[in-house]
């Protein structure tokens, strides 16, 4: 085989995700409504295809060039092109839902709400598979993932800040409650972030202890596992009436703000959840420390608390911030149900959107949700990397 023949085989070499990739853009493109148009919040919506819901050569336009990057992503190349590429689908995407809300609402429409429809979302779907399967391949570093985050906020910034997105049904949500939105925010963030702080302070020692003493590890941690199998909502219930019983009997706990609804009750739940992972991560990481180099540490005339923080805690590091990172997401979820009991965070929209029957009320609470787990699953990755390297 010669080497044009070479060359031209490995061109139609075809990509199983590409593939996968391409087949959902053409769907949506062609077969699923591109937005819905609604005449008022909690109404029932009109689908649009993305031909109806732009200026008729920009939606021919665009649908054409989503098209083209279909089958181009269903051969193989290279990787860096394929996440330049589905940045640059993501980027005509967020002008294309912008210009939608534009076309289709009259500008003095005040009731009249746009939203994403299948097709937006399974666009957005495909294409964030193939930024993240190029990422994979390109096997970026630690600092070049936290940089590509910054990057990517930076990105969704630009429609916010600019305001290319206020005609969306969820933007105008957020319009209405901006004040409410940020302080939710604030009560979300430090629910997740202070649960998680409170159990590394006490799941740390319990690992230890777990690590060190079999019956301590024989008693706490099936305890701990029926613990993490109850339902979130049944824990948020079981957790109100002791709760209410302190508040009414002990002044001081009142006087702390501890009662049977709030955030106390949800800060214990999320306490609970989070005290598995983290013992059971120390216990492991621990368990992975080479018997040689605790040999070798006690040779030099280490005492057993020096080899603890200065060696195994050291090299059992990475492992731990693994746990963290399942658990800070994993809470970062849990949240959001803590409305239900007067807990706040951002699943107050939720359950308000669902109360109203007003669709994008719950999207102003679940976006920010899911978009906080994975800015803390990437830096928090990062940094087990980066702990790894220090102790390899």
């Amino acid at each position: 085989m010669t080497e044009r023949a070479a060359a031209s085989a490995r061109r139609v070499i075809p990509d199983k995700v590409g593939i996968l990739i391409g087949i959902l853009t053409i769907v949506a493109v062609l077969g699923l409504p591109f937005v819905v148009l609604r005449p008022n919040r909690i109404a029932a919506g009109t689908g649009l295809s993305v031909f109806a819901a732009l200026p008729a050569m920009q939606g021919a336009a665009l649908a054409a060039l989503w098209i083209v990057g279909a089958l181009w992503a269903m051969k193989a190349s290279r990787p860096a092109w394929r996440l330049a590429a589905g940045c640059a689908w993501l980027a005509t995407l967020a002008y294309a839902l912008g210009a939608a809300a534009t076309h289709v609402v009259a500008a003095d429409d005040m009731l009249a709400r746009v939203s994403p429809d299948a097709g937006v979302w399974l666009l957005l779907f495909a294409w964030a598979v193939l930024v993240a399967d190029a990422l994979a391949r390109l096997a970026f570093g630690p600092w070049r993932r936290l940089a590509a985050l910054v990057v990517a906020i930076a990105a969704i910034s630009v429609p916010l800040a600019s305001g290319w997105w206020d005609g969306l049904s969820v933007m105008r949500e957020y319009a209405v409650r901006s004040d409410d939105f940020w302080r939710e925010a604030i009560r979300h963030v430090s629910l997740a972030g202070g649960s998680v702080a409170a159990a590394l302070v006490a799941g740390v020692p319990l690992g230890i202890a777990c690590a060190r003493i079999a019956a301590v590890r024989t008693v706490a941690m099936p305890v701990l596992n029926v613990v993490q199998t109850i339902p979130s909502i049944a824990m948020y219930g079981l957790m109100m009436a002791p709760l209410g019983l302190l508040a009414a009997h002990v002044p001081l706990a009142a006087a702390l703000g501890i009662r049977g609804i709030g955030v106390a009750p949800a800060v214990l739940a999320l306490f609970l959840y989070s005290l598995l992972p983290i013992a059971s991560s120390v216990v492991v990481g621990l368990g992975q420390v080479p018997p040689h180099v605790t040999e070798a540490a006690r040779a030099m005339g280490m005492t057993r608390a020096q080899r603890l923080l200065h060696v195994d805690l050291v090299l059992a590091l990475p492992v731990i911030l693994s746990g963290v990172r399942i658990v800070l997401v994993q809470n970062i979820g849990l949240t959001a149900v803590a409305a239900l009991i007067g807990g706040g965070g951002f699943g107050t929209f939720i359950f308000q959107g669902i109360g109203q029957s007003a669709a994008d009320l719950v999207l102003l609470g679940a976006i920010p949700t899911i978009a906080l787990a994975l800015v803390a699953a990437v830096i928090f990755e990062a940094a087990t990397t980066l702990a790894k390297g220090r102790t390899g």
